[in-house]
């Protein structure tokens, strides 16, 4: 069972499940859209279990007490640094950091602006962000599967989300959420501001620099055949922009929405690679 805490960093207080001891192996995992912590309930239970001090906190925008207004506030230097905020407050020298969706778009950026504090990533879903922008641009299937994501910069994109009891945003999480962690998330995401600020992350992309470059730190990276947002043309790249030790797992018959659809496999695939790099 995890625990609920608040985690006060400079830009306010992070809402956050734990699990494990505190002296544990420091893990830091970090959700997706339209998503939140509690994604990740069955690997916080198993990570805990295997003595290490799991910690996966509601980011920027989805924490109440993070939820700035700015479209500026969510830019990927304020993403990162948050990550930091958060490990500075636990004492953390070196830490495992692992991410789903955007949380694995944080986590690749951090790993590769600060590989002296990274022990391993686990990257879920999204691949590589420059062979992924690569793909955007020149992959015909890639510019298809990314489409909605205009959608989600609109001015009228919290209007179509939330109307008709939330339907589209219900959408999104099919298949693969389970009905409850879905009645959870849009709750929390009807709560006035909580989806701007969720959409912000996207409507802050302009301000992202267009290459973070290799990541040199043991890699994970798993994908699943069934994701509908991301092709196989940028996950099959990602290999070429890590240069450290890199594992590339493909699941087959998997939606989006790995660490909740196979969380069984994904969390075997985790602790095989935290345990093949404990140094």
């Amino acid at each position: 069972m995890a625990d609920y805490i608040q985690i006060p960093t400079p830009a306010g207080k992070f809402d956050a499940l734990t699990a494990g001891p505190q002296d544990g192996r420091p893990v830091l995992l970090l959700h997706g859209f339209p998503e939140a912590a509690v994604e990740w309930s069955e690997q916080l239970a198993v990570l805990g279990g295997a003595e290490c001090f799991a910690v996966a906190p509601d980011q920027r925008g989805y924490s109440p007490g993070v939820r700035p207004q700015q479209v500026s506030d969510y830019r990927m230097t304020e993403l990162v640094d948050d990550v930091l905020a958060i490990a500075e407050h636990f004492g953390w020298d070196r830490f495992d950091l692992v991410g789903h969706d955007w949380g694995a778009v944080v986590a690749w950026t951090t790993a590769a602006a600060h590989p002296e504090r990274i022990r391993t990533l686990t990257a879920v879903s999204i691949p590589h962000p420059d062979p992924f922008n690569a793909a955007l641009r020149e992959d015909e299937d890639q510019a298809t599967r990314s489409a909605y994501i205009q959608e989600f910069r609109s001015s009228t994109a919290e209007k179509a989300l939330l109307a008709d009891n939330a339907k589209k945003l219900r959408r999104i999480y099919y298949p693969g959420v389970p009905e409850h962690h879905v009645d959870d998330y849009v709750q929390r995401l009807t709560e006035p501001g909580a989806l701007t600020a969720a959409l912000n992350w996207y409507r802050a992309a302009r301000y992202n620099s267009r290459e973070i470059g290799p990541v040199e730190v043991p890699t994970l990276y798993v994908w699943s055949t069934e994701d509908v947002a991301v092709g196989s043309t940028a996950a099959l790249a990602t290999a070429d922009h890590v240069t450290g030790p890199y594992r590339f797992e493909m699941l087959e018959d998997v939606s989006h929405w790995i660490p909740e659809e196979a969380p069984d496999t994904f969390t075997r695939l985790l602790l095989q690679h935290l345990l093949a790099h404990q140094a």
